[in-house]
Parts: structure tokens; C-alpha cells; sequence
């Protein structure tokens, strides 16, 4: 772990380096726009090779997606603690969704036209489910599960299979119980491109929703336009920003539980209070000797992790803004003067007894967040995301008359004069 103060020689530059910008490495890059030319020209070919080589999984054509006797095998080998724990979790979700969907309306302007918009459901949707080194049965609700209460009637989610060509069966579960309509065993860049692009088995999609690595994100960069996304979730991240008040136990097993993702994920704490720091460090090491995924931590801890002792809370929040966190927990004793000032996280978690996992599992809003600073411009998944924008406008013959005169004059200006000819005709 970096350890460091305020005081320190290294402190100011390391600070501004994690004022970060989402941009791709070169060589993802490079990769991914290969991988995404092999899947536009070869499609289903492209894809089972691809497979083979970064899943090992022996895959046809005929075996990309996940059949009916896989979803059957799969619900029939969940637990009821499972099927509980999935449904709750989505009563939450769409309780949540419900609350955050568009509603059609309308008004009339100054000249008497009636405008508004109206939202729809997409009609095709892909969301991706990254695999690896756990099944991400949660992923899976906070995407389709989003997707289902928006009323979207063609769910189809990506996700890689083990070598031996299954899919876990708790994710299968998920993802069915959460509306998938259709399964492809596919995982990284080339289900991406497949998503967007479509391929002699699989038809493409409006947008494509969920997290993944950052070949997966890359993935999503490059086919905007094919296609349109939801945001740029990366690996999970955190920082913790506490004054003298924070629990350092709780805080210590929040940096672990992020740091058990794994890969590129970054953990990072930062208070005002040297105690709390020393106390959190303490609590880090008792804790993670109980730990079952101890190895993959200590990488965490080792290359991704920091602790800052800052001087104020002031530049914790300022650091805070320019780190653009995908998960901010927030303790602090004046919780009403500092949360007005945090502007780009992903999203707050409040207080001492607010847990990232609940948010992670069960709190209703959903967990796919934006990454390496991509929060500036991006906000985490709704379910308004999920639904068309079309503006609508009717005018009648006094409208048309009380809009001519501006319509005119920049028909004039603009040397459009069709366009005013056009509104001036319906009036003669």
C-alpha cells in the first residue's frame, strides 16, 4: 500500500495524479480494434476463436448461446437462499427503476404549439456480464433487471463460460429471473463488437449496458455510433474519505471487500485524522488474515491501494472531486456542509453504517458505475437509460401564424428559404 501525508516529498505529485482522465492505453486499443475488425468481417468464426483463445472454451456456432435444458439445469441446481436472495434483491431494483423512468408529457408554448416528448422502451438490448473470478449474480440484476422494468422486450446479456462451456448456474438463474430472453457465452471485446455489429446468429442492438475490463470498456468506446452505450464502468473502485468520527474496522473491511475484486481495482482512503489512518492500517492486517481470497487482496493492497493523511477535510473533498471515485463513502461528523461539495462520484454512501455491498447486492440503485474518472461525464446506470427520447409537436393554423414572423426571419438570416416558405404556405 502507498502510505502517505501531506507533509510528504511525494505527496503533491501524487495527488494530482489521480486527477485522472478515462483514455485507453495504446495497446488495449491496438487489440481491441483488431479483435473488433475480426468479428465485423468473420462474425460467429471471429467469435468462437476468440473464445478459444482468451477462454480456452471449445465453442461452435451452433453452442454460443445458452439453451432452454441450461436454464432448466440451472434453476434446478440454485438453493432457495439463492432464489430469495435474487428476488429481493429485485423487488428493490424495480422499486427503485419504477421511481426513476420518464413520463410522457406535454405543454404549449408562447405561439400555442403543443410540444412534449414521449419515452419508449428500446426494443433490443445487450448488457454484458463480466465472469472471471467470480459470478457476478448481481451484475446481472442491476443490468437486465434495470432493462425489465422499463419494459424492454428483448434482454439479450453476454457473458464468458468456463472452459468446459457451461455458465454458472446461480448467474443463469439471474439472469433469466431478471429478464434476460437470450444468453450468449461470450465474453471481453469480441461480445462487444458482437453485440453492436450482430453476426449470422446473433441480431444487434440498440445500446449496450453493464461493466467489464478495460478491454470491454474499450470495446464499448470504439462502437459508439454503431451502437450506443450506457456509460464506461471499468474495475470497481473506492475511496473512503472520514474525519476523526470514522469506525476504523468498518472502514478497514470496506477497502478489503473492494479490494477482493481483484485485477485493476483501486482502494483508496483519505482522512484528516493520522489516528484514524493508523488505526485503519491496523485493522486492515487483523482482517485480512481471516480472509478466503487473501492472494488476490494483498495484489490489490500492493499495487492499487492508498491512504492519504491530508490536511484538511477541505482538500479531501477537493482531492475527492478530482479522483472522481465510482463509489464514495462519505464520514464525517458535518455530513450537512461537506456532501453539498462532492460533485463527480459514481455514487455516496453515508455515514458509518452504510455498507458499499449493500449497494452492491440489494439497495435498489444499480451498481454499474462509472470508472477511472469517467464520472465527469458520465452518470451510473438508470432506468431512463432504457427508454427512447421523441419530442413531439402540433401546431394549428393560429400557431403557425403567431410562429411565422420568427421562422421567417431565420429563414432570412440562415438563406433557408424553403424553410419559411414552407410555414408561410399554410396560411395562403
Amino acid at each position: 500500500m502507498k502510505i502517505l501525508s501531506h507533509t510528504d516529498p511525494g505527496y503533491a505529485a501524487f495527488v494530482r495524479r489521480l486527477n485522472r482522465r478515462a483514455l485507453p492505453e495504446a495497446g488495449v486499443r491496438d487489440l481491441v480494434t483488431d479483435i473488433i475488425a475480426q468479428v465485423a468481417t468473420k462474425g460467429d468464426e471471429a467469435l468462437v476463436a476468440l473464445t478459444k483463445r482468451f477462454d480456452n472454451a471449445l465453442l461452435t456456432s451452433k453452442t454460443l448461446f445458452v439453451t432452454d435444458e441450461e436454464f432448466a439445469a440451472a434453476e434446478k441446481a440454485v438453493t432457495p437462499a439463492t432464489r430469495a436472495a435474487v428476488r429481493r434483491s429485485l423487488k428493490n431494483i424495480h422499486a427503485f427503476a419504477k421511481r426513476s423512468l420518464r413520463k410522457d408529457w406535454s405543454f404549449k408554448n408562447a405561439e400555442g404549439a403543443t410540444v412534449g416528448e414521449r419515452f419508449t422502451p428500446f426494443d433490443r438490448v445487450g448488457v454484458y456480464v463480466p465472469g472471471g473470478k467470480a459470478p457476478l449474480v448481481s451484475t446481472a440484476l442491476m443490468t437486465a433487471g434495470f432493462a425489465k422494468a422499463a419494459g424492454v422486450p428483448e434482454i439479450i446479456a453476454a457473458t464468458p463460460c468456463a472452459p468446459d462451456g457451461t455458465v454458472n448456474a446461480a448467474l443463469l438463474y439471474a439472469l433469466k429471473a431478471a429478464g434476460a430472453t437470450e444468453v450468449i457465452k461470450v465474453g471481453g471485446a469480441q461480445a462487444i463488437a458482437a453485440l453492436a455489429l450482430g453476426t449470422r446468429t446473433i441480431r444487434p442492438v440498440d445500446r449496450i449496458f453493464g461493466p467489464g475490463n478495460r478491454f470491454v470498456v474499450e470495446a464499448k468506446r470504439q462502437l459508439v455510433g454503431a451502437v450506443s452505450i450506457d456509460l464506461l464502468p471499468g474495475p470497481s473502485e473506492i475511496l473512503i474519505l472520514a474525519d476523526k468520527t470514522g469506525n476504523p474496522d468498518f472502514i478497514a473491511a470496506d477497502m478489503l471487500a473492494q479490494a477482493e475484486h481483484g485485477g485493476d481495482s483501486v482502494v483508496g482512503f483519505a482522512t484528516d485524522s493520522k489516528a484514524l489512518l493508523g488505526k485503519v492500517v491496523k485493522a486492515m492486517d487483523r482482517q485480512l488474515a481471516t480472509l478466503s481470497r487473501g492472494k488476490i487482496i494483498r495484489d490489490v493492497l500492493k499495487t492499487g491501494t492508498f491512504l492519504l493523511h491530508v490536511k484538511s477535510f477541505a482538500d479531501g473533498v477537493a482531492i475527492s472531486n478530482a479522483f472522481c471515485p465510482e463509489h464514495l463513502s462519505l464520514i464525517t461528523a458535518a455530513e450537512k456542509k461537506w456532501l453539498p461539495q462532492i460533485r463527480t462520484a459514481g455514487a455516496i454512501y453515508l455515514g458509518n453504517d452504510s455498507p458499499v455491498a449493500v449497494g452492491d447486492f440489494l439497495a435498489g440503485p444499480s451498481h454499474t458505475l462509472p470508472t477511472g474518472g469517467a464520472g465527469r461525464s458520465f452518470s451510473g446506470l438508470r432506468a431512463d437509460q432504457f427508454q427512447r427520447r421523441t419530442s413531439i409537436v402540433r401546431l394549428d393554423k393560429k400557431s403557425v401564424r403567431a410562429s411565422l414572423p420568427v421562422v421567417a426571419e431565420f429563414a432570412r438570416i440562415e438563406g433557408l428559404d424553403a424553410h419559411g416558405r414552407s410555414t408561410a404556405i399554410r396560411l395562403e
